[in-house]
């Protein structure tokens, strides 16, 4: 493990301060598409420029960029660019990025899931963007940027983007406390916001996994016999390598980027065995390094397919060491997935996959659950927030990527800037903002009362009815955890003798990472089979909405209340936008009442998860 080395001949660097000037371009545009690709619309983040006092355009000083010539020498037999290439450039630019930061040595922990939109051929140059989202208190988060540009037709296009964790290496004087990023454009704001969830959800990756499989069996069905089926053995490959100083980094230890790009060897040859075919990989999930490796050691690599869907197969791989006669260690893993193109660059069938007893057979199930998991994180990160349906299906599967997208649509709402105050009245503020036909508003006021306790009483949405007369009901449906709760919230007719409304709800919280940090609650609908859409109430959603709420001091708090007004809201809420109600302040007054009548009362603990309905 380890990262740095110094980059061959025929790349160019570049990594200037703060103080250089910086072009706009399609790079940097190509930066924000990455962003888009998670699902958020970046319409307004298109002013990351930050002009500086002296008339200077701002750049990251942690921002670092590699560009590359793909020579013969980097391409398969394809003339395509080796992966394992590619990742072993974005690894040294990233850690040159984290470095830049920590003033000192640091090493890479993980790499998150990374997609592949486009290969790379020889002659086309690759430029890879590296720079800090967020330092914690030794790790820190690294956006990477890989973009394909065709010379002769000045032509540029997204291939990837990841997000790499590096830790800085203990100094003499011990662990390092590494300084804080400071974000300066809003985009900036948004990738140093969004980095404390991406790190939550990295945390809790592998418990996710091991949930599914323990609950979900049967939703992913039993390992099945197929008639011609491939035996996973024969796909399987083990390969030596013998750690030498061209490996290694300036950290004296092995190249992480190289051990990536052995891993990426062995699983293509696996995969080529299943398809007897050239494979090209789409996308690869987390790489976690767990250990050391260095010079002298012996690393075996090894890698087998998983399991076979129609037009893709999965291939997992580890990379394993010793040296001597010790032990061997766990170094990496990851799990890759490919896909064989067709002449026409369309996907061909593949066979399927016949898994050995009890291993095997384990590798096909954890395949079936991540493969699962893709699609979910796909349909609900990848989709734009404008399309419909805005409820997605809740399940145990997906919830780790519901409650990302639902606290990240709140912090992406947070971060723009062109609101227009409306009106004011009583110290509570009104703000619209009109953006792709779509009206957003927020409301802002301040408390005598600290925040967690604020975030505590406003977090139990079973309590909001005390001070909003738009909620007639609250009632819990689904205790997912700590943080994550399923309500189903009924509302008024806003016409004498019409229906009311209810929502299905997911209300998010979380707690502040650091000072920078304020408390959220984030709310989306989610749909839910046991309880479809009734004919007592006109079934209403909420695509993003939610409180932001900041400690100004010990004993001052403001509170902002964001929501995207979908046309199941808006009539709740058109005549306070327009001016001819005053039930915004009516209702904030009332939460400000309801707060500080509660400021020092013991707020009570959640309530215990409803036993589980039918499906």
């Amino acid at each position: 493990m380890g990262h740095g080395s110094v980059p061959r001949t025929g790349s160019v660097l570049s990594s200037a301060p703060s103080t250089k000037v910086y072009t706009p371009s399609r790079r940097h545009n190509n930066w924000i598409g990455g962003m888009e690709s998670q699902g958020l619309d970046m319409d307004s983040l298109k002013d990351a420029l930050f002009i500086l006092e002296s008339g200077e355009v701002y750049r990251s000083p942690t921002e670092v960029k590699m560009s590359q010539i793909v020579l013969p020498c980097h391409a398969n037999h394809c003339g395509e660019l080796s992966v394992g290439q590619l990742l072993k450039w974005m690894d040294s630019t990233a850690c040159l990025s984290a470095e830049r930061h920590a003033g000192c040595s640091c090493i890479t922990a993980s790499v998150d899931d990374i997609h592949f939109e486009h290969t790379i051929g020889v002659g086309q140059v690759v430029n890879i963007i590296a720079k800090v989202n967020r330092a914690f208190t030794s790790s820190m988060e690294v956006g990477i940027l890989v973009t394909c540009e065709d010379l002769y037709i000045s032509k540029q296009w997204k291939v990837c983007h990841a997000f790499a964790t590096f830790v800085a290496r203990r100094t003499e004087t011990g662990k390092v406390q590494l300084k804080q990023v400071i974000p300066h454009t809003q985009l900036e704001q948004v990738e140093y916001s969004l980095a404390a969830e991406r790190r939550r959800m990295r945390l809790i990756h592998a418990e996710v996994i091991m949930d599914l499989l323990s609950s979900s069996t049967a939703q992913l069905g039993e390992c099945q016999e197929h008639k011609d089926a491939f035996p996973a053995e024969k796909t399987r490959v083990e390969s030596v390598e013998l750690v030498l100083p061209p490996h290694a980094n300036h950290q004296v230890s092995t190249f992480g980027g190289q051990i990536m790009a052995w891993m990426e060897n062995v699983a293509t040859i696996a995969a080529s065995r299943l398809s007897n075919a050239h494979p090209t990989l789409r996308s690869i999930d987390m790489f976690h390094f767990r250990g050391p490796s260095h010079i002298g050691d012996r690393l075996v690599l090894k890698a087998i397919v998983n399991n076979s869907f129609k037009n893709s197969m999965e291939v997992g791989v580890c990379a394993e060491a010793y040296q001597g006669g010790e032990p061997l260690r766990h170094i990496n893993s990851a799990f890759m997935t490919f896909e064989v193109l067709d002449s026409d660059r369309k996907p061909c069938t593949l066979p399927r996959i016949r898994p050995e007893p009890v291993d095997g057979k384990r590798r096909y199930q954890e395949a079936l659950a991540r493969k699962k998991i893709r699609l979910d994180r796909k349909y609900i990160i990848t989709s734009k927030q404008t399309q419909v349906p805005l409820s997605v299906p809740w399940d145990q599967s997906n919830q780790m990527y519901l409650s990302y997208n639902n606290v990240s649509a709140l912090k992406l709402m947070a971060a723009k800037n062109n609101w227009v105050l409306t009106s004011e009245k009583n110290k509570v503020s009104l703000y619209t903002l009109e953006e792709n036909q779509v009206l957003c508003f927020k409301v802002e006021m301040y408390v005598n009362m600290a925040a967690d306790q604020t975030f505590h009483l406003l977090a139990d949405l079973r309590r909001r009815q005390e001070w909003d007369r738009h909620y007639e009901k609250c009632e819990v449906v689904i205790q997912a955890d700590e943080e994550d709760t399923i309500y189903r919230v009924a509302t008024p007719s806003i016409t004498k003798g019409g229906k009311g409304q209810d929502f299905i709800m997911l209300a998010s919280r979380r707690q502040p990472c650091d000072a920078r940090d304020p408390y959220l609650i984030a709310l989306r609908s989610v749909t839910l089979p046991t309880h479809p859409p009734t004919d007592d109430y006109t079934r209403g959603e909420v695509l993003c909405a939610g409180f932001c709420i900041w400690e100004e001091s010990s004993a001052v708090t403001k509170i902002t209340y964001y929501n995207q007004a979908t046309p199941g809201v808006l009539p709740y809420i058109s005549t306070d936008i327009v001016g001819l109600s005053s039930g915004f302040y009516s209702s904030f007054s009332a939460c400000s009442d309801f707060l500080e009548a509660n400021k020092t009362r013991t707020v009570a603990p959640p309530p215990p998860p409803p036993p589980p309905a039918a499906p």
